[in-house]
């Protein structure tokens, strides 16, 4: 099933717990922030409190790395492309040959999630009236949950650009 889901940007500013919602104002995900400046890792926790997945900052042979675990197994990698002539762009690397590619205006919160050239997920604050709130449309039949984790990671890495 297809889906939008809000998310307020800028969280990582305040380093505390936030929760994603769907277009109805309904608690989808609660997201922990708290343990990002400790370790450099999110966790997603569904409406009951659970861990269903984690986001975690890592650096791999000098290139920022985003590891992605649903449940106890990792699910992905988002890494930044080297060199696209075409602004920023990111991979999300899953097991087998459907990696994702997310392009556009990453750090401005307007930009598509492809697979194979097909356009899986949208992200935009067009949408929305709301100051600071950005929206995600996810298609049918997609892993939600993992392009969620996916589209916080790209958060982490705008954030930690921030920083440097």
């Amino acid at each position: 099933m297809g889906g939008m889901y809000l998310i307020k940007e800028r969280f990582f500013d305040i380093g505390d717990d936030f929760d994603i919602t769907d277009e109805d104002g309904r608690l989808v995900l609660h997201v922990d922030g708290k343990v990002l400046s400790l370790r450099g890792r999110l966790v997603l926790e569904d409406a009951s409190g659970h861990e269903v997945a984690s986001v975690h900052r890592q650096l791999v042979s000098l290139r920022e790395t985003y590891t992605i675990k649903v449940g106890d197994e990792k699910a992905a990698s988002v890494r930044k492309k080297f060199f696209t002539p075409f602004g920023d762009r990111f991979t999300i690397d899953v097991p087998g040959p459907d990696d994702l590619t997310m392009k556009g205006h990453l750090l401005d919160h307007e930009y598509e999630v492809e697979r194979g050239g097909r356009v899986v997920a949208t992200v935009s604050k067009r949408w929305l009236s709301f100051r600071d709130t950005y929206a995600v449309r996810i298609g049918d039949g997609e892993d939600h949950l993992l392009i969620l984790a996916a589209v916080l990671a790209l958060d982490m890495a705008g954030s930690a650009k921030d920083d440097d």
